[in-house]
């Protein structure tokens, strides 16, 4: 029994392809760069990539990778190995396993990358690839770390290829991005976004599955977070008080309700992942630019909804504008109370 490799990829058919013809061409180069948004699929795409490169008989048939029948997901090889943020946890050096999950340090670099790259593969097999690193949020290697892998870019070992992936490609040295084989990868359109709903069974109620699909505008990974963070429900909280600043009505409820639905994406996300030490701070920073992303879709909606050089398309403007500044704030490490306190008055003017 055969499957297709990247069946249960949705919506990235030009990534899928250009892996597709990689493999058929035999021409494979050794290290890759998967870019695009946060949560369409990058990752996923990766461990298929690296599954196709580590098994034995895969071939390319009318444009499909096809391999052995297996579930998707499932697939274990030991030199298949994948790099993140969390094996710090798992560091020979202690003062590496204590620090916040807000890197990947070089340390991690060298135990999981390049010390196993030098060696020989645990696998003697007909594939098209001996060894196969995954880097998870690339972009979260500092300089130091990304000098390290570029020494194993330039020389690797016969057979080893290195895929990068990133929501930040920018953050990658120019040095690495000009080494790498590059794969864009998009947002999902909205039937592509029901296929991947259908596929993996999300159950909710109607109107939030059809809220949370607007939300995540194209981003399963997304669309995850905001489902496992109860965001629907927040935002429908928010509702009469964004549409009171939107009339110009100051309600200073809006402040503390922005905060605390910030707060309460932090704290679940450091308690489903405690086991990982994760960093307070960082989970806040992400959950402040997910609910400012819930209040600047509204801003864009209007401005769509408004004529053009009208009042209203100004205020949306502003408003806009203004949530920027706020990001840029909590990116700053500008109190979040204060700068929400701050963003909730200069809406309702």
């Amino acid at each position: 029994m055969t499957r297709r490799l990247f069946e249960h990829i949705v919506g990235q058919d030009h990534a899928i392809d250009v892996q597709a013809g990689a493999i058929d061409s035999g021409r494979l180069h050794h290290a890759w760069i998967f870019h695009g948004p946060f949560g369409v699929g990058k990752f996923t795409t990766a461990r298929a990539f690296g599954e196709a490169l580590l098994t034995p008989g895969v071939k390319v048939e009318t444009g499909q990778v096809i391999g052995p029948d297996r579930a998707p997901g499932t697939f274990q090889h030991s030199d298949l190995h994948v790099i993140t943020k969390e094996l710090a946890r798992h560091s020979e050096e202690a003062r590496v396993r204590n620090q916040k999950l807000q890197s990947i340090p070089k340390e991690v670099i060298v135990e999981r990358l390049l010390t196993p790259a030098a060696l020989a593969p645990t696998v003697n097999a007909p594939s098209i690839a001996k060894k196969v690193f995954i880097v998870d949020e690339a972009e979260l290697l500092n300089n130091i770390a990304q000098n390290a892998v570029l020494k194993t870019l330039e020389e690797p070992p016969a057979g080893t290829v290195i895929i990068l992936v990133t929501s930040s490609e920018d953050r990658l040295l120019a040095t690495i991005r000009s080494r790498c084989q590059r794969v864009a990868f998009g947002t999902l359109d909205a039937e592509s976004m029901r296929d991947w709903v259908r596929q993996e069974a999300i159950e909710a109620p109607p109107a939030e599955l059809n809220w949370l699909i607007d939300f995540s505008r194209g981003s399963p990974g997304l669309l995850l977070q905001t489902r496992e963070a109860g965001f629907a429900a927040g935002a429908q909280k928010l509702e009469p008080l964004l549409v009171a600043a939107e009339r110009g009505v100051y309600a200073i409820e809006l402040g503390p309700a922005l905060n605390e639905l910030v707060d309460a994406w932090a704290t679940g996300w450091v308690e489903r992942h405690k086991d990982d030490n994760p960093s307070k701070d960082a989970a806040n920073k992400v959950g402040a630019a997910r609910v400012l992303d819930l209040v600047s879709e509204r801003a864009r909606q209007r401005l769509w909804q408004t004529e053009p050089g009208s009042a209203e398309s100004e205020r949306a403007m502003r408003d806009i504008d203004l949530i920027a500044q706020t990001q840029w704030h909590v990116n700053a490490n500008v109190n979040l109370k204060l700068a929400f306190e701050n963003l909730s008055a200069q809406l309702a003017r």
